[in-house]
């Protein structure tokens, strides 16, 4: 999330330390968000397939892996794909990257640093000291824990509950903020 305050202590004219006009800062909010649905639902289309091409997949089966995409592509796509896309072929994060039903943590990721940082927003961003103590308890948590403990009970340390998609839809212009 763009923070105007931020924003404003890093954004000055380099000749005239003028501040950034705001209505640049209303167009980085547009732009930021700009077709972020699609950008979610093609993320969350690719890892449904990496899950289902590594879990639930048959080779030699009634289905081919083309047509395992084009059946989850229904509901994760806006348009199918066509007949001849042969994008699997190049998918190298699911084949040759080592990923192997991994590919979700991409998004994963992206709700756990969302909901980390929310935990900044309610503490408000404009008060210093109470970034100050959710910086600490950050740092007494997920820094100071790192991979010493499971991830799950690190982040419910840091932010007293599990994580929550709704900060990531937030912050992608899904929902209201």
């Amino acid at each position: 999330m763009l923070s105007w305050a931020t924003l404003l202590s890093l954004g000055k004219h380099y000749e005239t330390g003028e501040p950034l006009p705001e209505h640049y800062y209303q167009k980085l909010l547009a732009a930021r968000t700009y077709m972020s649905g699609s950008a979610m639902l093609r993320q969350i289309h690719l890892s449904w397939v990496d899950l289902e091409l590594h879990y639930g997949y048959q080779p030699g089966g009634k289905e081919t892996a083309a047509d395992v995409r084009r059946r989850l592509a229904q509901t994760t796509m806006v348009l199918d794909p066509l007949p001849e896309d042969a994008f699997l072929c190049a998918f190298g994060h699911i084949f040759a990257g080592g990923y192997a039903a991994g590919y979700y943590s991409y998004k994963w990721a992206e709700v756990l640093s969302a909901d980390a940082f929310a935990a900044f927003e309610e503490a408000g961003l404009e008060d210093e000291e109470a970034i100050a103590q959710v910086g600490q308890r950050y740092r007494d948590t997920v820094l100071a824990w790192g991979g010493g403990k499971h991830p799950m009970e690190v982040f419910k340390a840091f932010r007293g509950r599990e994580p929550d998609t709704t900060a990531l839809l937030r912050h992608n212009g899904l929902v209201a903020a």
